[in-house]
């Protein structure tokens, strides 16, 4: 088992998840954060910390999506070890459905983001 990060999280990126992970698992876009499924150690503790309720455990219905998703994201971006301000959009996309198809960014962060 592992956890991911879903879509709600995209133009949101709460960042309340990477102070709590044990082991540094959690990598970031543009405008959303990812876990890396090898890394995850599946102790949960990132799952309640998660303002936009945006991760997820693989064992829920699809999920396979989301791992692939997260894998592939966790290659490509780099790690993120502080918390973070959320996004300006956090509050009012919070929830919003479809944010995969209309507001995902596969580019990595940057510093100043």
């Amino acid at each position: 088992m592992t956890f991911v990060v879903t879509d709600n999280c995209i133009a949101c990126k709460y960042t309340d998840c990477v102070s709590v992970c044990p082991v540094d698992c959690f990598y970031e876009g543009e405008n959303m954060l990812v876990i890396k499924p090898d890394e995850c150690i599946d102790c949960g503790v990132c799952e309640p910390e998660c303002p936009a309720d945006a991760i997820r455990a693989d064992t829920e219905p699809d999920m396979e999506k989301w791992v692939t998703f997260n894998a592939k994201y966790a290659e490509l971006w780099p790690v993120i070890l502080e918390a973070k301000e959320p996004l300006e959009s956090a509050a009012s996309l919070d929830g919003t459905e479809g944010k995969l198809d209309t507001h995902f960014s596969e580019n990595p962060a940057t510093e100043a983001a």
